[in-house]
């Protein structure tokens, strides 16, 4: 384990404290150290008696970047509806005005970083089942590791005000050794017994996708997702650190996150980027289009050519290129993606799948690009606000994060945010999963219905259901 200078905090700390009381007002202080290797799940992990409630985990699919948060040094929330991620980056903008920041590497993801996410629908009336979640909610963590090109790194992040002293660096000097001394302890993991499943309104969501399918024979809507939930009753409460572990070993190949508020827990491993920024470089994809794994190498060859070759999935994704192509170029000086989709597979389903890269403008914000992404068409339908109108009006359930923008932003204005699709709210002892699939004119209420229960799956599993 790489020694942390104390005095290098102190000193930075108390030149902090005094450009508070210069400004007369609270002042973040960020300090970034490089690392020996550290396990990102032992990290998790070793926060839950400490920081429960107040972490986060994120792996791209490829491991380019792992970020674990712990402890919340600073939060920006809000439940308005409207202009919700201008004000978000409003906010971070302020929080980050005059702050110092000691980051002498140039790799994306260090110092402050801010984690959370959007509700897919602020118009939507809330239910209790997500009464922790703001509409818009950000954790800009305390602690923060970062693996990112296989280089470990450190953050520490604290917020002084003009009446500080030393002893709060003293402090965060204790518990951040404290903590780094806790990652040699084992952890135990073990997850209850599944006592019950039970499928929400099943009967009266078919009748829904009938009922929009008919009306899309007639009217201007092309395209409806329709989603609905799946709750989990176990014996004891849910351990979400062995759901965690679960997640990365068996869909290792997805984004998986962890974003947890006030006890409750949103957890997942998604397949879809909405979009990431690097510098002036986007990177989006399209993902519609679904058909399961076959059982052998034929079988599942087969599979996937059939759905390469399936119109109305290829209309379906054909309706999300278009999309995301038109969002981008509102920002994007070059666009780049292929003439025809290919598969993306996974365990348990494979995808049509399209990799879009533009070139922007250094300072286009993220943000902005994720509020003009959001909703694609394979979460919400097409024509956009029209298609999530009638989700408002139709769909019984309350998506909270579900299918919805989830990620994080780093100082810098670089940062990446998924779809928050195959997943699950962990509450005590329950817990909720999701899934949707797109409603066109053609639809079949028990196709879709078969469908939405291959995508149950990767949750289920990682619950310990089948």
């Amino acid at each position: 384990m790489v020694t942390i200078q104390e005095t290098e905090l102190k000193e930075r700390g108390l030149l902090a404290v005094h450009t508070a009381k210069k400004l007369g007002r609270p002042i973040l202080i960020s300090e970034v150290h490089n690392m020996d290797t550290i396990d990102p799940l032992c990290f998790f992990n070793r926060g839950r008696e400490r920081y429960f409630g107040e972490r986060f985990y994120w792996k791209d699919p490829s491991e380019e970047a792992v970020l674990v948060g712990l402890g919340i040094s600073n939060q920006i929330q809000s439940d308005q509806a409207t202009d919700r991620f201008f004000h978000v980056e409003e906010e971070w903008n302020k929080f980050l005005k005059d702050s110092l920041i000691f980051n002498p590497y140039q790799e994306n993801g260090l110092g402050p970083v801010m984690f959370g996410g959007f509700s897919f629908d602020p118009l939507k009336a809330k239910t209790p089942l997500w009464s922790k979640y703001a509409d818009s909610l950000f954790h800009i963590p305390k602690y923060m590791l970062t693996i990112v090109k296989g280089q470990t790194f450190l953050t520490t992040n604290i917020v002084c005000t003009p009446n500080d002293d030393v002893t709060l660096f003293e402090k965060v000097i204790s518990e951040r050794a404290q903590l780094l001394t806790s990652l040699e302890q084992d952890l135990d993991c073990n997850t209850g017994k599944l006592l019950h499943t039970k499928e929400i309104a099943p009967i009266q969501w078919k009748q829904s996708v009938d009922e929009v399918a008919e009306e899309l024979k007639a009217g201007s809507l092309k395209k409806v997702v329709l989603a609905r939930e799946l709750r989990l009753v176990f014996d004891e409460k849910i351990n979400s650190e062995a759901i965690l572990e679960n997640l990365y070993h068996q869909q290792r190949d997805s984004f998986i996150f962890v974003f947890e508020s006030n006890g409750d827990c949103f957890i997942g491993a998604t397949p879809e980027r909405l979009v990431k920024k690097q510098g002036n470089s986007v990177f989006s994809t399209c993902l519609a289009g679904s058909i399961r794994r076959g059982k052998t190498v034929v079988e599942d060859e087969s599979l996937g050519q059939t759905l390469l070759n399936d119109q109305k999935n290829l209309i379906e994704h054909g309706y999300v290129v278009e999309m995301i192509k038109a969002a981008l170029k509102e920002t994007c000086e070059e666009i780049i993606l292929p003439d025809k989709p290919q598969l993306m597979k996974i365990r348990d389903i494979q995808h049509l799948y399209t990799p879009v890269i533009g070139k922007c403008q250094k300072d286009a914000s993220l943000l902005l690009l994720v509020e003009r992404l959001h909703p694609t068409p394979a979460l919400g339908g097409l024509p956009k606000q029209e298609a999530v109108e009638k989700i408002r009006q139709v769909e019984e359930l309350d998506r909270g994060f579900y299918a919805a923008p989830l990620g994080w932003v780093d100082y810098r204005g670089n940062g990446e945010f998924s779809v928050s699709i195959r997943s699950g709210l962990i509450q005590g002892n329950e817990a909720s999963l999701f899934a949707g699939c797109g409603v066109v004119a053609d639809s079949d209420s028990e196709s879709e219905y078969l469908e939405t229960s291959l995508k149950f799956r990767p949750m289920l599993r990682a619950l310990g259901g089948n």
